[in-house]
């Protein structure tokens, strides 16, 4: 799966949130199951989604999009918050009954 990012939002994004877009692709290539919302407010231009998922380093927040050539555009990445690994949890609990 190919990916591509801005280099500039993820330098911005590696010394604000010490997260790479590098990093997280993981969560796409690893064959995790990740929480994928699609993000209304936000998707005018082009429909994004916000997946919660865990990788090597915890569980962690992509915002992305897919381009018509299958292309994976990582648009910003942090670390996840407390409510949001909790909202994870809650659907893997969900995905195994």
């Amino acid at each position: 799966m190919p990916f591509e990012w801005d280099p500039a939002r993820d330098k911005a994004d590696r010394e604000r949130h010490g997260i790479s877009f590098e990093e997280v692709t993981e969560l796409f290539t690893s064959d995790p199951d990740f929480l994928e919302i699609f993000d209304e407010g936000h998707s005018d231009e082009e429909d994004r989604f916000i997946a919660i998922g865990a990788i090597r380093s915890g569980v962690v927040v992509v915002v992305y999009t897919e381009r018509l050539d299958d292309v994976v555009r990582i648009i910003s990445a942090r670390n996840a918050t407390k409510k949001e690994i909790q909202l994870f949890h809650q659907y893997l609990g969900g995905q195994r009954e």
